[in-house]
């Protein structure tokens, strides 16, 4: 039977995971993909901006034999992104992979929505990532061996709906993949990006969302099924793995097709 865990290339290889925390014991994306690539044999550097809900996932890690750490950082300070690079390089002795799993989100029109808050999107959902990899870089190819990086953005940028800030920026975190793409693969690094659909998680569900809407982004799936954390952490996993070793600036989008659908078609 074909070896799993050889086949994925993971095994003592370093990740960080930004945005790795969830309430509870739910499973967000980032939480997710800590406890897959886990599974996996890395070993996982788990920051949030809240430090318990980072322990929280490296305590879920540890249960199932894995290795990990938590740290507590806010991603949109750049001294703190250079000490948590510089945090995990020291716990785990070198950097290989790295999920920039941080957003937020906005609603309204570029007139509805004032210039702070607008700011401030761009600020967490694309500055941080650009901070993180600034300093995650460098300590890659100091480790010696490339490296993968992935950004998560959102079908809200190849469909905008309404959330015009989000939309702009997580259309500007598909740029900066494919830019970084470029720039970096000559260094053995590999940048992609995934764009979830309408997945549920812990923090969907903190805006205490009614049962009809949420059966509604259900049936936006094409499948008709409720996409979950698991669903991208299994997205991010496969493109910092070796199985995709050949693709870099690329966006895959994990949406059950829900960019697909259309106005229904007239008789």
């Amino acid at each position: 039977m074909p070896d799993l865990e050889a086949e994925l290339g993971l095994r003592d290889r370093v990740a960080i995971v930004t945005g790795g925390g969830a309430a509870g014991d739910g499973i967000g994306n980032g939480r997710a993909a800590a406890m897959l690539l886990a599974r996996a044999g890395a070993s996982v550097f788990v920051v949030d901006r809240k430090l318990e809900l980072a322990e929280r996932t490296v305590e879920m890690i540890l249960a199932e034999g894995g290795q990990a750490a938590a740290f507590a950082a806010d991603v949109t300070d750049e001294a703190a992104c250079r000490i948590l690079v510089e945090a995990a390089v020291a716990r785990f002795g070198r950097l290989d992979l790295l999920d920039n799993n941080v957003g937020i989100g906005s609603r309204g029109s570029v007139v509805e929505e004032s210039a702070d808050a607008w700011r401030r999107v761009m600020q967490v959902n694309v500055e941080s990532m650009f901070l993180v990899s600034k300093y995650a870089i460098p300590a890659m190819v100091a480790s010696g061996g490339g490296g993968a990086i992935v950004n998560v953005a959102s079908i809200s940028a190849l469909r905008p709906r309404g959330l015009t800030s989000y939309s702009t920026s997580k259309g500007a975190v598909i740029a900066l993949t494919k830019a970084m793409a470029v720039d970096h693969g000559p260094q053995g690094i590999r940048v992609n990006c995934i764009a979830p659909g309408p997945v549920y998680t812990p923090m969907v569900g903190a805006g205490a969302m009614s049962p009809e809407a949420r059966e509604n982004r259900r049936s936006a799936s094409l499948l008709g099924i409720e996409g979950t954390g698991w669903d991208v952490g299994n997205a991010v996993r496969f493109l910092l793995s070796e199985q995709a070793r050949y693709i870099t600036g690329q966006v895959l989008v994990v949406d059950g097709g829900a960019t697909l659908r259309g106005p229904e078609r007239a008789n």
